[in-house]
């Protein structure tokens, strides 16, 4: 575990003993905050004494204590009726954009001496096939589908060396480190930004549709085209797109969304992206409308409630915080918030991989295993581990 401050807060998730520590870099900048002045679980999807109002009291209490410039940090789960690990941070920086280290200094991580993945193989891709025959019914679009793998390390792993050497090789990424209530880090390097808002005006890059990047530049660039016309991803990305359109236009006096995708690159893999700004009409927080618009049909499926149904009937694990949001807003209701994937927990020797991909009617067991296996590539490759199509 990370050294942290000692404190004697009681009645915090992140008990008697530590106080969390949360670092967030963005193209935009970043923010790192430590020692908690007030924690905050309540649900997300809470109706009546939502979230938004939890934190609203801690901001104002906060500034009773003399905190002038409030914060909330923390995540967000996949289930927005499960706790969320968010607090108010007692110390804070505001960091401009920056580079990421050049270099990265520490213990290499050593081999994992156990592997185990939920659901193996065979499992996933049996459950994907169930998946494709809901969808095939029609009462299901598209749901998203999710594995985790379970490193056990001999020594224990340094989640800040671990950290930095993922913002090194990640550099174009949303990179977030937290200290998590249960015990563990959560470190990523997330491609997907849900929201960034200043005042009314937002921007969101939802991603849907991937490919493999290749070593070779004309064959990469190949891979990359062929990502642009391919009809099961242009399909898989439309919903996405089409979803957030109907959840956000009806807040905004103005709402420009992209004609088509484009490509977002990543060190690892392509991504079909298409870039949303827009003017609400009436203000509101960043963290009232990431929550309002997570999860998305990119980290869910689409009806929503089918496919959240879907999931917890095929997946044999509960997500926590995996597929969640990661991020922060402020008193005056600015904020960013990124999707939590291409990400991991570290907690003493044991470290629990993420990754997931989108189902639609043409999708294929055997792709969708190949394409989780390239996702978990950039958190493996952070801890020094290489393998293909895990």
């Amino acid at each position: 575990m990370n050294a942290l401050t000692r404190v004697a807060r009681r009645g915090s998730p992140w008990g008697d003993i530590y106080a969390p520590t949360y670092r967030f870099y963005s193209p935009e900048g970043g923010v790192e905050a430590s020692g908690c002045f007030k924690a905050i679980d309540t649900p997300a999807g809470e109706e009546g004494q939502g979230v938004e109002l939890a934190v609203e009291a801690a901001f104002a209490e906060a500034k009773v204590a003399g905190l002038e410039q409030p914060m909330v940090v923390g995540v967000i789960p996949f289930d927005k009726q499960q706790p969320s690990s968010l607090f108010v941070p007692r110390h804070v920086s505001r960091l401009l954009p920056g580079a990421p280290p050049t270099s990265v200094c520490g213990l290499s991580c050593g081999k994992a001496r156990q592997c185990i993945e939920q659901p193996d193989q065979a499992g996933f891709k049996q459950a994907v096939g169930r998946a494709v025959e809901v969808l095939r019914g029609g009462k299901v679009s598209k749901v998203v589908l999710s594995r985790l793998l379970q490193l056990e390390f001999d020594n224990a792993p340094c989640a800040a060396t671990v950290f930095q050497g993922l913002r090194q090789q990640n550099p174009e990424a949303y990179h977030f480190s937290m200290d998590l209530p249960d015990g563990g880090v959560l470190i990523g390097a997330s491609p997907e930004l849900l929201l960034r808002q200043y005042g009314r005006h937002f921007t969101s890059n939802p991603l849907a549709g991937s490919a493999k990047r290749l070593a070779d530049p004309a064959a990469d660039a190949l891979v990359a085209q062929a990502l642009l016309q391919s009809t099961k991803d242009l399909h898989e990305h439309r919903l996405v797109i089409q979803e957030l359109d109907r959840q956000l236009r009806p807040l905004c006096r103005s709402l420009n969304v992209a004609d088509a995708p484009s490509l977002l690159k990543t060190a690892r893999l392509w991504h079909l992206s298409t870039q949303i700004a827009g003017e609400l009409t009436t203000p509101a927080s960043a963290l009232s409308l990431a929550c309002s618009l997570h999860p998305t049909p990119a980290l869910c499926g689409f009806p929503t409630a089918a496919a959240k149904r879907l999931i917890a009937e095929l997946e044999p694990f509960d997500r926590g915080v995996f597929g969640g949001i990661v991020g922060w807003s402020d008193a005056d209701g600015n904020g960013e918030w990124a999707v939590v994937i291409r990400c991991g927990i570290v907690e003493h020797t044991r470290v629990s991989l993420f990754a997931g991909a989108g189902l639609v009617t043409a999708s294929c067991p055997e792709s969708e295993w190949l394409e989780t296996g390239n996702k978990l590539g950039t958190m493996l490759s952070a801890f020094g581990l290489e393998r293909e199509a895990l």
